[in-house]
């Protein structure tokens, strides 16, 4: 059972964190919408946008870097994907 100083403060950071990581999900489905949509234009865009978010989610701790790495990764491979159809 936590005390009743770390409940405290971890209900604290969690509303400090909340609009940041529902932001940044926000943010990275868009990409993915735009992505999926086939518009390149607005695709690279919004994952220009999104890769910022996640950038500054994982600078203020609220989601790990590698985590934040990882999703980057895997927005930029679908952006790919999308601009060099394979052939």
């Amino acid at each position: 059972m936590p005390s009743e100083k770390s409940s405290r403060v971890a209900e604290r950071k969690g509303r400090r964190n909340r609009p940041i990581r529902t932001a940044t999900r926000t943010y990275v489905k868009k990409a993915q919408e735009a992505i999926a949509s086939g518009d390149p234009e607005s695709a690279q865009q919004s994952t220009r946008e999104a890769i910022k978010a996640l950038d500054k989610a994982a600078q203020k701790g609220v989601v790990h870097k590698n985590n934040a790495a990882r999703r980057k990764s895997r927005l930029m491979a679908k952006l790919n994907a999308l601009e060099t159809p394979a052939g």
